[in-house]
């Protein structure tokens, strides 16, 4: 994709994510950050609420509605809502309608097809967009983090998101090893669902099992004692009741998802040459996404790897951040975006 002009005052980057839409304004920075939801109308088909109003309709929506989220395993899953989301959102940061035209730089998987990455670039025009790039998001987020891309040495991070988790090797301002599984952040609230109906048959909404993972959930057996009291609807009875809930039992009923997240990262390591490997053994690896929260993963992957993690300052937001500064400077968007697709 050719670039010869540089990006101005309205324009933007995006990072579309399964969970969350984030969106960084040049010159202003991140302005936006939204659940990635919208209600509709199944009678109309018109748009009830997009992002947080959307959310808190999720299992309280009435009969003439349906919840949609748009995005599953970090691609487009349901491009038509993808489009109006994100046209939403355009919208909203620009006030004035009759500028909000902007171009637009997407970070997208690092995995994703040519045609998962040409539904991204249509969405984004159908929304209104009048220019659309993409960067990789493990790329972006790595920027984002504060790691030196540009330079000859090699930079590892782990991209922990809603739908999936990303793991890039960096050196030179090009990925030289990459690979990820359709696993993160929705995965662990899935089994901890199913955790809870087996064991308390007690069935839980999306919101209360992110809850219990954001409150107890844990890799570390030091968070084993901690408890919480969650209400759902009773299988039996078909009534409202409650559990209690422990940590211990919610780290057991995480660790399937989480030692493939361990794994992609091994695997990526045992494909490192002996330079690289020496690299990130010296410069340690980052994580970022709302995934690398999870109480006591980064101890967790240290122990596995024998190599030291840390947490971005920003985990969330790094992607839409690091798209931010490419934005920002054109020569960095320029030198990313020439990288062939695969």
């Amino acid at each position: 994709m050719g670039i010869n002009t540089s990006f101005i005052g309205c324009d933007m980057a995006v990072d579309l994510g399964t969970t969350n839409t984030l969106v960084y304004v040049w010159s202003q920075g991140i302005v936006l950050n939204e659940p990635s939801v919208v209600a509709i109308n199944a009678i109309t088909g018109d748009i009830m609420a997009v992002g947080a109003e959307a959310r808190k309709a999720i299992g309280r929506e009435p009969g003439n509605a349906v919840v949609v989220r748009p995005l599953k395993n970090g691609v487009i899953a349901d491009f038509e809502v993808a489009e109006r989301m994100l046209r939403y959102f355009i919208l909203k940061v620009h006030k004035r309608r009759w500028v909000a035209r902007p171009r637009l730089l997407v970070c997208v998987p690092s995995d994703i097809t040519g045609i998962e990455r040409r539904a991204f670039i249509e969405a984004s025009t159908q929304a209104g967009a009048r220019q659309v790039h993409v960067i990789s998001e493990p790329m972006a987020a790595a920027i984002g983090a504060g790691l030196p891309v540009h330079e000859a040495t090699g930079n590892m991070v782990v991209n922990i998101g809603g739908g999936t988790t990303q793991v890039a090797v960096i050196s030179f301002g090009e990925i030289v090893n990459e690979k990820s599984i359709r696993v993160g952040g929705d995965e662990l609230d899935e089994t901890i669902i199913q955790h809870v109906k087996k064991e308390y048959s007690l069935l839980l909404g999306e919101s209360t099992a992110e809850h219990i993972k954001v409150t107890i959930g844990s890799v570390s057996h030091s968070q084993e004692d901690k408890r919480i009291e969650i209400y759902g609807r009773d299988l039996i009875s078909g009534l409202p009741n409650a559990a209690d809930v422990s940590a211990a039992g919610i780290r057991r009923a995480m660790e399937q998802p989480v030692s493939a997240m361990i794994n992609v990262v091994q695997d990526i390591l045992s494909d490192c040459s002996p330079e690289l490997s020496g690299d990130i053994i010296s410069n340690g690896i980052t994580l970022t996404g709302g995934g690398s929260l999870l109480h006591g993963l980064d101890t967790r992957l240290h122990h596995e790897t024998g190599i030291p993690f840390k947490i971005a300052d920003n985990p969330m937001s790094s992607a839409a951040f690091g798209a931010g500064r490419c934005v920002e400077k054109f020569g960095m968007l320029q030198i990313l975006t020439s990288r062939r697709h695969r």
